[in-house]
């Protein structure tokens, strides 16, 4: 009973992580927050050198002190589309 408890607490744990929805609740994409690459716009430099669907990571902590991993893809016009957003305890237990 021990271990379901602990698996039914892990799960919930590890589902909470993930954030596929934006701010306002929508489904149709993530929106920028303080802190993200896209955040105010595209940045004014283009990836010239980045391969079209490469992907780049960005970290910050977010506006309520909690650390946030944001995955960008490079486009085929250069500009940047959020495509992933995770929320919490990245790389816990070893976290700095």
């Amino acid at each position: 009973m021990k271990k379901l408890a602990f698996a039914a607490l892990a799960a919930l744990f590890l589902t909470s992580c993930v954030e596929t929805q934006s701010y306002n609740g929508s489904y149709a994409g993530l929106e920028p927050i303080p802190g993200s690459i896209t955040y105010g716009g595209q940045p004014r430099t283009k990836l010239k050198k980045a391969p079209v669907g490469s992907t780049l990571h960005n970290n910050f902590y977010g506006p309520y002190g909690e650390r946030i991993e944001e995955t960008y893809m490079v486009m085929p016009d250069r500009s940047l589309k959020l495509v992933a957003r995770r929320r919490g305890f990245i790389g816990f237990p070893f976290d700095d």
